[in-house]
């Protein structure tokens, strides 16, 4: 895709995604990793920011699992932030602790302690929109665990666009809309540069596997189904809502 027809097709629709998630009026904390979509993300609400003027900081969590790969990518997250002028916090997560309190594996773990540092950050700062990097491909991974792991209607609705993080704080998630290939043109569109987390690339985490066998095999008879399994997600999650009404 060129940078023209990238910008003809894929910002405009970043863009009107994004209306009613964020308004002039927020204090947008962004969750950034250093990976290519959380990078997108910050990018993305940094120009938007310019915009709409609201208030923008990026939040890095230190899980402390990877030793001195975990120390490069929050020096690299620093830098980026301050070569974008944007408020850069840092807090490192309590990751053993919590798998040994909650009895959780280490990859339940580590999320569980991320929203806790989350929280706790957005708190302080004085969020009132925690903005975090999932994409439409995040969706139908999502999608696929919780059937795997079996689920209720409501685990179909898969990750919501926008939920509560406390009574004043709001979880968005700007990046629904587009694919990781798309983050990923943002990316190169832009000359921009990410870090990857090899983990990623352990099929031993489901999530993995799902990602680099499942999904591909599925894609061998429907090449839609990524976009597919994100629009059932997101009819069922209108579905949810309204029966709460």
């Amino acid at each position: 895709m060129t940078k023209k027809s990238f910008n003809a097709s894929v910002l405009p629709r970043m863009r009107a995604f994004s209306v009613g998630l964020i308004s002039r009026k927020d204090s947008v904390l962004v969750g950034l990793s250093g990976g290519a979509d959380s990078v997108c993300l910050l990018h993305f609400l940094r120009y938007l920011a310019q915009e709409k003027h609201f208030r923008l900081a990026a939040l890095h969590v230190n899980h402390g699992l990877r030793g001195r790969a975990a120390t490069a990518d929050q020096r690299f997250c620093k830098e980026l932030c301050k070569t974008w002028g944007i408020e850069f916090l840092v807090q490192k997560a309590a990751v053993k602790k919590t798998a040994r309190q909650y009895k959780l594996s280490p990859e339940h773990a580590a999320r569980k302690a991320r929203y806790d540092v989350f929280l706790k950050v957005a708190r302080q700062w004085g969020a009132t929109k925690l903005a975090l990097g999932h994409h439409l491909d995040d969706q139908a991974e999502t999608v696929l665990l919780n059937l795997l792991r079996g689920t209720k209607a409501k685990g179909l609705a898969g990750i919501p666009l926008r939920r509560a993080l406390d009574e004043k704080i709001e979880i968005v998630r700007p990046l629904l809309c587009i694919s990781r290939a798309e983050t990923e043109a943002y990316l190169s569109n832009n000359g921009l540069t990410h870090i990857t987390d090899q983990s990623n690339f352990d099929d031993k985490f489901t999530r993995n596997w799902v990602r680099s066998v499942l999904l591909p095999l599925l894609e061998t008879k429907q090449p839609q189904i990524k976009k597919h399994l994100s629009q059932m997600a997101q009819e069922i999650a209108c579905l949810t809502d309204k029966t709460r009404k």
